[in-house]
């Protein structure tokens, strides 16, 4: 189960997203939360490291880890194009990852914790950012909210075009409501003029606040903030997807 299918297009379908006010809000909880600002900072499920290379840009000192080699390919492949080489990507699962040494900040961007579908992945994963963050770290990452599981996942199915790609996304929620897998079929041209097709299956774990407050501090972290946008305006019943910061004693 991954997204190794959507690695060759993930850029494309994912050009709304607006890394650099994400980066901008990293930053304002680095300033609230740090005594001063971070240089070594862990991308966790870095994906095609879009936000690995926006915090590179801004100075600081980038390890990048995803457990998808496809992924991975593509996030060495814009670096080598952007001619960027100080970038430590390393591959490894979220519940089962090492680096060689300790970090002063972690995130992990566009739901990458929801990929933990137990409480057990959950509490291996915070485990692991407790352990190489340094006191008074910061660990920033995002959630897809239960509302979203219910009002915009569902059992819906989507398309999504960008020139030469087309990914057809059927989603199938649990009776429970929690978990949704999402069935993935990507259309790639090709220079030849034909289009490949790949397929892929991932799940997602709607958590809810309660469980990731204890899980936090069964981990050792604490948390710090929870907002529905870049701005940190506070979530209400609607909000789709949570900013979440913890941190380290």
């Amino acid at each position: 189960m991954g997204y190794g299918a959507l690695a060759p297009v993930y850029d494309r379908l994912n050009r709304d997203v607006d890394y650099s006010a994400w980066a901008d809000y990293m930053e304002t909880c680095f300033r609230l939360y740090m005594e001063k600002k971070p240089e070594l900072v862990l991308d966790l499920a870095c994906g095609t490291g879009a936000m690995t290379f926006e915090l590179a840009r801004r100075g600081y000192d980038m390890t990048a880890v995803d457990i998808s080699e496809e992924m991975l390919a593509e996030a060495e492949a814009k670096a080598r194009a952007l001619g960027i080489r100080d970038i430590l990507f390393l591959q490894g699962d979220m519940t089962d990852f090492e680096l060689y040494g300790t970090v002063q900040a972690v995130v992990c961007t566009l739901d990458g914790v929801n990929h933990l579908t137990s409480r057990e992945e959950l509490d291996a994963c915070l485990a692991l950012v407790s352990n190489y963050l340094e006191p008074g770290g910061v660990f920033l990452f995002d959630l897809n909210t239960p509302a979203k599981f219910r009002t915009v996942y569902a059992d819906r199915d989507y398309i999504l075009e960008d020139d030469g790609a087309v990914c057809c996304w059927r989603n199938r929620l649990n009776k429970k409501g929690d978990a949704v897998d999402f069935f993935l079929t990507v259309f790639e041209e090709q220079e030849n003029g034909l289009w490949k097709r790949t397929d892929d299956v991932t799940r997602e774990r709607a958590w809810g606040l309660r469980a990731i407050r204890n899980a936090l501090e069964r981990a050792g972290l604490d948390l710090l903030s929870v907002s529905s946008d870049y701005q940190m305006t506070p979530p209400d019943e609607r909000t789709e997807r949570w900013y979440i910061a913890a941190g380290k004693k």
